[in-house]
């Protein structure tokens, strides 16, 4: 059996966080994050990586990513342009936001061909759940029209940002661990001891810091590129005008969870995430490496 394929989302240009922020250091030896999601995934028995990058950070990218990672694990890349549209669809003048996971994912269909688990390039997921996510993807298969997918479920309070806003997928679920219910929400600040986020204009709903949410690593599974291909045009049809609009997967998962043409089974972890969404959290993950260093989860030297 072929064993999973881990997919990178790397094409953010980092704005928030003022740079490329895929490739700044974190770690002693000048690792950076992907680094460590690699590290952990191959541990865990990933067998090929993909990253969706942007063609203008290509060369930095590979310089600083690809060349190392390409001597360990077998690599590709693949790109999301605004311009990479089906037939008959053009980039709405003033458009400058990519169009979404959804539409990274679907850029990836022709690279990848076994389950596949997509993560974050500027998030550290911890190695019990690249453990959790390639065991479970090993024995995945659809059934009777029915996709078998995976999310690895975070504790809302343990993937908070002190310096601002972070966009999580809140998660309601059965009393057998199957997801029922995700929506995406793209500002969830804590507010003292509060945790709220705003839907719409200033409107900042309250929302349980024990909520499981979402850091998009997702297990999937590649029929769902056809569902991303019949989708996607009745995204841009309706909502395509909109220049900060959005093709996100959890509302794609959540779609073909209400038509019936998806199970989604939750792999709750208590992993404690860290990221870099702005510049004031990268000392804290840097810290916490050296404290996972010192603990025996990672060599001083990463790749010795």
């Amino acid at each position: 059996m072929s064993k999973p394929t881990l997919v990178i989302m790397a094409a953010g240009m980092g704005s928030r966080f003022g740079g490329i922020k895929q490739i700044e250091p974190v770690g002693p030896n000048g690792e950076i994050i992907i680094d460590y999601s690699i590290y952990d995934a191959i541990r865990a028995g990933f067998g090929k990586v993909v990253f969706i990058i942007r063609r203008q950070i290509e060369e930095a990218f590979r310089e600083k990513v690809g060349r190392g990672i390409e001597k360990r694990i077998d690599t590709e890349y693949v790109f999301q342009e605004l311009s990479a549209l089906p037939s008959g669809f053009s980039v709405p003048a003033g458009r400058e936001k990519p169009w979404g996971t959804g539409h990274a994912i679907l850029m990836c269909k022709d690279a990848v061909k076994t389950p596949f688990c997509v993560i974050n390039a500027d998030d550290f997921y911890g190695a019990g759940s690249y453990k959790a996510m390639c065991a479970s993807l090993a024995s995945a298969k659809d059934e009777k029209g029915v996709y078998s997918f995976y999310l690895a479920g975070y504790v809302l309070k343990n993937t908070l940002s002190d310096h601002g806003h972070v966009a999580r997928g809140i998660c309601a679920m059965n009393k057998d661990g199957y997801l029922e219910e995700i929506h995406e929400r793209t500002k969830i600040q804590k507010f003292g001891s509060v945790v709220k986020f705003e839907e719409g204009e200033n409107n900042w709903i309250e929302v349980s810091a024990e909520a499981t949410v979402s850091m998009n690593m997702w297990g999937l599974t590649p029929g769902l590129f056809n569902e991303l291909e019949r989708l996607f045009p009745v995204f841009l049809k309706e909502k395509g005008a909109a220049l900060k609009s959005e093709f996100f997967i959890p509302e794609i998962v959540g779609q073909l969870l209400n038509a019936g043409k998806a199970r989604v089974k939750v792999l709750s972890t208590g992993e404690k995430w860290f990221g870099v969404t702005y510049k004031e959290d990268k000392p804290l993950f840097e810290k916490a490496i050296r404290e996972q260093i010192r603990q025996n989860v990672y060599p001083e030297r990463l790749w010795n």
